[in-house]
């Protein structure tokens, strides 16, 4: 049986007082109602789409503006600008946008906090050939080179 977010947050406060979290919370942010989404609950979550208001409380969580979400989600800035608060982003773009939710969170475990990764993923990174991680992030491809960034980070191999 799976928890919902409430529960937690409910039964399991004191948890959170102490930095341990048992959910995504940019995830549940998007409309996840569950505390540990399974793929198959990311799927739904992607098929349903995700709210313009959503993606942009991502955007601010995680300090990306406006135009460089669009960039990563491959969407023109002015459509998503023009979309009202309520309008779902379809299927292919709501994908995107979990896989960089998820992302981010990957980076805050592993480098302890968002400013520091928010720091790391917009410095040059000479594991990366010198590339800016975030630049990668236009394809699938350079999504998987960051996340094995992060993997050799969180095991001590030099990135």
């Amino acid at each position: 049986m799976k928890k919902k977010i409430e529960d937690i947050q409910k039964v399991e406060e004191p948890i959170f007082a102490y930095g341990v979290q048992s959910y995504t919370p940019m995830v549940a942010m998007m409309g996840s109602q569950y505390a540990n989404p399974s793929d198959f609950d990311l799927l739904q979550l992607a098929r349903k789409g995700i709210s313009k208001k959503s993606l942009l409380a991502l955007a601010k969580q995680i300090s990306l503006t406006i135009e460089e979400v669009a960039t990563v989600l491959h969407i023109s800035e002015r459509t998503l600008q023009r979309y009202t608060p309520t309008t779902l982003v379809k299927t292919e773009h709501a994908d995107r946008a979990i896989e960089l939710a998820l992302l981010y969170e990957r980076g805050i475990e592993v480098l302890g906090n968002e400013k520091a990764f928010s720091t790391w993923i917009k410095s040059p990174n000479v594991a990366l050939g010198g590339e800016v991680p975030f630049n990668l992030l236009d394809t699938r491809i350079g999504f998987t080179m960051v996340l094995n960034i992060l993997g050799r980070i969180e095991y001590g191999v030099f990135s």
